[in-house]
């Protein structure tokens, strides 16, 4: 038996978005997931969303969507899965652990008209200990137009309001973040790393070509929509892209793959630094660190679309 969940009353006709708490965010503009699926078979899942031709944060580039809205439609999957399907309890912290992403960037052009995202979610791993998720890896291949476009991989913890507190500590405290968050160092200029305004620049220059402080405006409306008492995941996957693009500059260039490990919270009342080590070939790996301890690792691919052909698609995506 199938359970199809959407807003509206002919899903042939209309579509709208999910309810923002569903997806952890306050602001309606922001959600892109507009129904879901629960399949009897397993752990399966159908995530529908639609993506506005210009997003106000992941803005397109030559022609092509920004793989980083890819990126946040994962992301809003994981807490509609997690409170639709697995009965995790509002107020809950959802706690990544890895994420990887890889997308085609030939099968990533803007349409003329908002683009249909289609997700086909597996959920493998899923550990319940007394009714209550604990754990689980998510697997989502997506479609944009009917197109096979990218996949994604995010495994993650849930965690009840009580132990949350107990592991971050005094860190927990939100009023107190604001009060001691560091101020903001100069932005890298925009087009450095694939934007056009400097206000979602999240890196500032360090002392070498290859390591940027990172900068968290907690008043950004993307990336900080709502209060949070540490440095928000998507916050640090941003940074990752943008100091790849830091260090290999190119108009067209994508960040078409990430294979990203969150080792350690990243704190907003300490510096937080962001390097990149070449690996060879289109491959890099940035890392993020504070205080000497590695908080995330990630290895990175990147691409210039404009110079691929329709034979050089990703060849885990054809």
């Amino acid at each position: 038996m199938l359970h199809a969940h959407a807003i509206g009353f002919d899903t042939a006709q209309l579509s709208t978005a999910v309810p923002r708490e569903l997806v952890h965010k306050r602001a309606h503009a922001e959600v892109l997931l507009t129904g879901w699926t629960t399949h009897a078979e397993g752990h399966r899942h159908t995530v529908r969303a639609q993506w506005p031709r210009f997003h106000s944060f992941y803005w397109p580039r030559d022609q092509r969507f920004d793989p980083m809205l890819f990126v946040e439609t994962v992301r809003q999957t994981l807490p509609l899965l997690s409170h639709t399907a697995y009965g995790v309890p509002f107020g809950n912290h959802l706690i990544w652990d890895d994420f990887s992403y890889r997308v085609d960037p030939l099968a990533m052009p803007v349409p003329a008209a908002p683009a249909e995202v289609e997700l086909d979610i597996v959920c493998e791993d899923v550990r319940i200990r007394n009714d209550s998720l604990v754990s689980m890896v998510m697997h989502a291949t997506a479609y944009l137009d009917g197109q096979r476009m990218g996949t994604a991989t995010a495994r993650f913890a849930n965690r009840s309001p009580a132990l949350y507190r107990r592991l971050r500590g005094p860190r927990h405290d939100l009023a107190a973040v604001r009060r001691t968050a560091l101020p903001l160092p100069p932005a890298l200029r925009p087009a450095a790393v694939g934007h056009c305004l400097p206000c979602n620049v999240v890196l500032a220059a360090g002392a070498r070509p290859d390591r940027w402080q990172l900068r968290a405006d907690l008043d950004h409306p993307v990336l900080f929509d709502h209060p949070v008492d540490h440095a928000p995941g998507m916050l640090l996957l941003e940074a990752v892209r943008q100091a790849a693009h830091a260090y290999r500059p190119a108009v067209t260039g994508m960040v078409t793959g990430m294979s990203v490990t969150f080792d350690r919270w990243v704190e907003l009342d300490e510096p937080s630094w962001v390097s990149v080590t070449p690996l060879g070939g289109d491959d890099l790996r940035i890392t993020v660190e504070q205080g000497q301890a590695v908080c995330l690792s990630a290895e990175v691919t990147t691409a210039q679309p404009a110079l691929l052909t329709g034979a050089e698609r990703v060849p885990a995506l054809t």
